[in-house]
């Protein structure tokens, strides 16, 4: 059946791409995280043990959002590792890095979450998608919160 929002099927479609780009790397940001949260250790591990598990949690809720975004768009959510790994731009980290090492490659996903979340905004705008455009802003506001919080973790 035919999804008529409002919306043109091809703004649509480059809508869903863009969130299937948000989504491959907010999935790969909750592994990434979900890994550290089991393999931290150091001085530092009982805040940053939990502190992980409060985040892959708030980003696990977070690839659902996304991914029924996508679905009432009209098209299909990526959920494959494969179709993540050609899409995101967080970058799989192998071994287990150091407290530090692991809170620094975190503000960098985190960030790099909001970057992909900002340039899917000019399409939403373009064609009053608020509800993406809601989506987007709350998930930038969360990214860049908790971005913040770790990196405070390392100044000092």
């Amino acid at each position: 059946m035919k999804v008529d929002i409002g919306i043109e099927e091809q703004e649509r479609q480059k809508i869903a791409q863009g969130l299937s780009r948000l989504l491959a790397d907010t999935y790969t940001l909750y592994l990434k995280t979900h890994n550290f949260h089991w393999n931290v250790t150091g001085p530092m591990f009982r805040t940053l043990h939990l502190m992980f598990e409060q985040q892959y949690n708030e980003l696990a809720l977070a690839v659902d959002l996304i991914a029924e975004r996508i679905r009432t768009l009209g098209f299909p959510a990526p959920g494959t590792y494969s179709d993540y790994a050609k899409l995101s731009s967080i970058t799989e980290t192998l071994g287990v890095p150091k407290a530090e090492d692991m809170i620094r490659l975190l503000v960098e996903g985190q960030e790099a979450v909001v970057r992909t979340a900002r340039s899917v905004f000019p399409i939403t705008e373009k064609v009053n998608d608020e509800p993406t455009a809601d989506l987007l802003t709350q998930r930038m506001q969360v990214h860049e919160k908790t971005a913040w919080m770790l990196r405070s973790l390392l100044e000092g």
